[in-house]
């Protein structure tokens, strides 16, 4: 069984997704196998190149990871020109990682779930949410940047709102310990359905 979990910038997804992996669940977090392989991948080095000039890769031979955020939170196209260099080959990655695992059912971590209309590829979908407040401060902890550009980056994703709709299950994280019961509490359910 794979389960998508998802949730806006700052929700505490990555936090939520440890939980489960605590739990003796197999995580795919989408965002780091990216980063990955958009280190690690000559022919994708080329086509980033392609996208946004040389100045793309740094010195040190790896993608300039703020120049690319620079751009892309800027420009709509430019983003969807760098998910269609990204996104197909981590799906493919996560085919053939899906395939060694061997907990009673994986999770399958990312931002955009709904937004790209991928969550038919899930037997269920959880949606992480928080305060827009609590999201905005952890951000500009965590990424050292100001309010006004987590805002601007927010704005390209859907609201919580729009989301829960979608999702089969949320998870509010406001606060760890409720966080971690409530965790626990949908990890038998899911398990109930592995076995139903």
């Amino acid at each position: 069984m794979i389960v998508g979990l998802t949730g806006g910038i700052g929700s505490g997804k990555t936090t939520v997704a440890k939980m489960f992996q605590q739990l003796g669940i197999a995580i795919f977090v989408a965002d780091t196998e990216a980063k990955k392989l958009m280190e690690n991948s000559a022919e994708i080095h080329q086509e980033l190149i392609g996208l946004f000039g040389k100045e793309v890769i740094d010195e040190n031979g790896l993608p300039n990871r703020k120049l690319i955020a620079g751009k892309v939170f800027k420009d709509k196209q430019l983003l969807e020109k760098l998910n269609q260099i990204i996104h197909p080959r981590v799906a493919d990655y996560f085919q053939k990682w899906k395939k060694k695992q061997n907990t009673p059912y994986i999770i399958y971590e990312a931002a955009i779930i709904f937004e790209k209309k991928l969550q038919d590829r899930f037997d269920y979908t959880i949606i992480v949410t928080a305060p827009k407040e609590v999201k905005i401060q952890r951000v500009v902890q965590r990424d050292q940047i100001s309010k006004e550009e987590v805002a601007d980056r927010m704005k390209n994703q859907w609201s919580d709102n729009k989301k829960i709709k979608l999702a089969d299950f949320q998870i509010e994280n406001k606060d760890l310990e409720l966080t971690k019961k409530n965790v626990l509490q949908l990890h038998k359910h899911l398990l109930s359905l592995v076995n139903a």
